[in-house]
């Protein structure tokens, strides 16, 4: 029998549309044109400004010929143009891929080549880098360059006047373009590329429900009254800046803009444009705290992934003024979609309670419909008792559509109808998760994920390097440091020094080791390397 409630009352355009967090702007520029948007330096841009900036943007990217499906890379620092490539790439229905600014010319192609881009955004502090990777690729975007007035420096400068100003690239678009709504929701609006921890980095396709649904969570999780002002000390690149470019659109919030995450900057900011919120790893809180001690005159909410804070950083963060809490996610995942969230019970604990209170990943956000720690050999959730291991998997709307160009790691990713983490994990009592391993053996440093595989691969280059291992040691600056375990060849010395060394010529400079030692590495009978041995003698 027909389900009479569906009889007769079809979709249609009146009762149905496609989520896209694009609306937050168009809806917030359109009820308080004059609300300040976006803060950097001397620069406010209202919401009105925000808006037409990036509707220029997108019909000045669709002059370029591109349309649905085509890619804008963007390699920018925290800045009023990222911002708006936010917006008026997937308005022009193109999509964004914002690329990691610490990344070296060779993963920079890969990915330009993978995700086929046709424009790319540069700011002119990394010109140098991206041109040197478009000298690798085979890819030939149309190149843009920002010139940030807030990067004083005439590095590059001459370099620069080669290519499109992108001020004035923007300036020649149309303020009124009627800009592109996505054809359905499930469309891509980003890409993000993984750290590559298998081979060459994986593109992560989000589309636009998800990066909407997880734009509205922050608002609940973050608690994000209107007015809020956001601080950016999180990368706009990771994982779109966990979707709060859109999320500060839907409460009619301030950005305020922060080139580089330094103290004084940070401190300046907080005061003057009493700043409510800001995210990042907990790097982000030293800095916070190295210089002199200040306290703040209201409360200010402070969001950390990554691995947990120390105790103490804890308590002077609480000392200075700001409520801190932690979150878990992957880019897979839209940034984060797992919280700790606070019982008002927990605040009469002691200190060192509520330490290891915080130090778990806690409960899934409002828009994650499932979330659990399995056993992936049976697909059965693992006993709430804190102790047995298993793997962390999400279900639901904030999960990636998939890995662009590659199905085989899709189906993967998504056997048995869950996304998996790959993240080993054990859930408490009260059903809170809390992170103990991770399978692929990801080291997260200063918020950033960087692949043990990929340092050992470059130590293996080296003649004198018979075997190598790389594990995470824990650091109380930058959470997790890469220390590489190196067995010489027969014959051949090397220093430490001379091996780090050779890493900076071959990668990124944060994914160097930062301490190497040569000694015997410990192997199964098979051969495997026993590395939760050598993650024994880096614990402090």
């Amino acid at each position: 029998m027909a389900n009479p409630y569906n009889t007769g009352l079809d979709r249609n355009p009146a009762n149905y549309q496609p989520l896209t967090p694009l609306g937050f702007l168009a809806r917030t520029a359109a009820n308080y044109p004059n609300a300040t948007a976006i803060i950097h330096g001397e620069l406010k841009i209202s919401y009105q400004a925000f808006y037409n900036r990036s509707r220029q943007l997108a019909s000045q990217l669709a002059k370029q010929g591109l349309g649905r499906g085509d890619t804008v890379s963007a390699l920018l620092a925290n800045t009023p143009a990222m911002l708006e490539c936010h917006y008026g790439v997937p308005m022009a229905g193109a999509v964004l891929h914002s690329i990691n600014t610490r990344l070296e010319a060779a993963t920079i192609a890969y990915q330009l080549d993978h995700a086929e881009a046709k424009v790319m955004i540069v700011d002119q502090e990394f010109l140098s880098v991206a041109l040197d990777a478009l000298q690798i690729a085979t890819v030939s975007p149309t190149l843009i360059v920002y010139r940030d007035p807030e990067w004083a420096t005439s590095s590059e400068e001459g370099a620069a006047t080669q290519y499109p100003d992108y001020e004035a690239f923007v300036a020649q678009g149309d303020p009124s373009f009627s800009w592109l709504m996505p054809d359905d929701e499930w469309d891509a609006i980003s890409i993000n590329y993984t750290s590559g921890t298998t081979g060459n980095p994986k593109g992560v396709v989000c589309h636009h429900r998800g990066a909407y649904l997880l734009a509205l969570g922050n608002v609940f999780t973050a608690d994000m009254p209107k007015y809020s002002v956001y601080l950016w000390t999180l990368p706009m690149f990771h994982c779109n800046g966990w979707c709060f470019p859109w999320t500060m659109s839907a409460i009619c919030g301030t950005h305020v803009c922060l080139r580089q995450v330094r103290e004084v900057p940070i401190w300046q900011a907080l005061h003057e444009h009493k700043v409510t919120h800001l995210c990042g790893a907990p790097i982000v809180m030293d800095i916070i705290l190295s210089g002199t001690h200040r306290v703040l005159p209201d409360k200010v909410a402070f969001f950390t992934a990554a691995a947990p804070p120390p105790e103490r950083t804890l308590a002077n963060m609480q000392q200075a003024g700001f409520e801190v809490t932690h979150l878990y996610g992957l880019a897979e995942v839209y940034g984060p979609a797992v919280v700790n969230e606070w019982h008002r019970e927990w605040d009469d604990l002691p200190g060192d309670q509520q330490a290891r209170l915080k130090a778990r990943q806690g409960v899934r956000y409002l828009p994650l419909e499932n979330l659990d720690v399995f056993a992936p050999a049976t697909m059965m959730p693992v006993p709430a008792d804190g102790k047995t291991l298993g793997e962390v998997m999400f279900r639901g709307n904030v999960v990636m559509k998939g890995y662009f160009k590659n199905p085989d790691a899709t189906a993967l990713a998504f056997e048995g109808g869950w996304f998996h983490s790959g993240d080993l994990a054990v859930k408490h009592p009260d059903g809170y998760i809390q992170l103990k391993d991770r399978s692929k053996d990801i080291i997260i440093s200063g918020g950033e994920n960087i692949s043990s595989i990929e340092i050992e691969d470059v130590l293996y280059k080296h003649t004198a390097v018979a075997v190598a291992a790389v594990v995470a040691c824990p650091d109380e600056k930058w959470g997790e440091v890469p220390y590489a375990f190196v067995e010489c060849a027969d014959g051949q010395n090397v220093s430490e020094d001379e091996l780090k060394a050779w890493c900076s010529q071959h990668m990124a400079g944060f994914k160097v080791p930062k301490h190497v030692a040569f000694t015997a590495i410990p192997r199964t009978p098979t051969g495997k390397i026993q590395k939760f041995q050598l993650r024994n003698k880096v614990k402090p």
